[in-house]
């Protein structure tokens, strides 16, 4: 719990560059499928990334398993890397990176908020934005001939909810870091070593 409680702004910045992402679909729909693949690439590597920093970032005293951050971190980069490297890629095999990595993602994030219910309140941000990544996902693997477009818009405004919902639980780690410090009596917290 202190794993995810510790890295409060990672949450944040990655609802950020989620946000920025999905306006950038949404106000540039027609951009080639090109511009697509290297921007989810770009995501998808940031995303990973700041998981892997995360898992690694933990306390002496933290109960949290790290694994969960680490796979869905390499999972993300593993899936930035091959949209980065092979731009090639058809509209139809990008997709599908996208949905499983979007459904990947959903799951590793519901086990984790599942994990944080009795522990903080607020965890339900995390549960929802695996549910949307679940969703969408699906979505994607369900009706893939929606065409680049489409499939941009759709990305978009995942982004754009994914973002809100990260910054929020980011947020809401954050004043329940601040709540221990003021109040740590009130509060059932593990000191690191024990």
């Amino acid at each position: 719990m202190l794993l995810l409680v510790g890295n409060w702004w990672t949450f944040v910045l990655r609802g950020v560059v989620a946000i920025l992402f999905g306006l950038l679909m949404l106000l540039a729909p027609a951009m080639g499928l090109l511009t697509l693949i290297f921007l989810f690439g770009f995501y998808a590597l940031a995303d990973g990334l700041f998981n892997v920093i995360a898992a690694f970032r933990r306390t002496a005293g933290d109960q949290q398993p790290w694994w969960a951050l680490l796979i869905e971190g390499l999972f993300s980069i593993i899936a930035g890397l091959v949209a980065l490297l092979v731009p090639g890629l058809t509209a139809l095999v990008l997709l599908y990176i996208i949905a499983f990595w979007a459904l990947a993602t959903g799951a590793m994030e519901i086990a984790a908020a599942i994990r944080l219910r009795r522990q903080i309140t607020g965890e339900w941000a995390l549960a929802l934005s695996g549910a949307l990544s679940i969703l969408i996902g699906l979505i994607l693997v369900i009706a893939p001939g929606a065409g680049a477009l489409a499939m941009a818009v759709w990305i978009g405004v995942y982004a754009l909810i994914f973002g809100a919902l990260l910054i929020t639980l980011g947020l809401n780690l954050r004043r329940w870091v601040r709540d221990v410090e003021r109040h740590p009596a009130g509060f059932d917290v593990v000191a690191p070593g024990h």
